[in-house]
């Protein structure tokens, strides 16, 4: 499971949203093995007077916070930042300067989802990897 929230100024998210939902989707599955019907993301798109941030970022400076469940090893987990800032820059035209990343990682047992606790979902996929 994976819930990712992206945040950037409206501008900059004005008809985009869905490259960068494409994007993200594409590297949480191939890194995670999360499913492809598996997709939870919610754009934040802020006023510039609203997101203060370092001028050296740039003015489509993406900030993404991604929850999922714990249990992935650290290799698994740095190889997914690694593909975001890869694919953001290739494909989107993203400088890596103008992304930051974060993940918040919980205990299953901390979600619930379809009227259940995360640790009684039956899985299609391994978290552990």
């Amino acid at each position: 499971m994976a819930q990712i929230l992206i945040y950037s100024r409206r501008e900059h998210l004005a008809g985009r949203r869905q490259a960068i939902s494409d994007v993200l989707h594409g590297c949480v599955t191939a890194t995670l093995g999360l499913p492809a019907d598996k997709c939870f993301h919610r754009f934040i798109a802020l006023e510039a007077e609203d997101f203060i941030y370092p001028a050296d970022r740039g003015e489509r400076y993406t900030i993404i916070e991604i929850s999922l469940f714990e249990g992935r090893l650290v290799e698994t987990k740095k190889q997914l930042i690694r593909a975001i800032f890869e694919r953001f820059e290739r494909e989107l035209g993203i400088p890596r300067q103008a992304v930051e990343i974060t993940l918040h990682e919980t205990p299953r047992h901390n979600w619930g989802i379809r009227g259940l606790p995360g640790d009684e979902l039956a899985l299609a996929y391994k978290v552990e990897k």
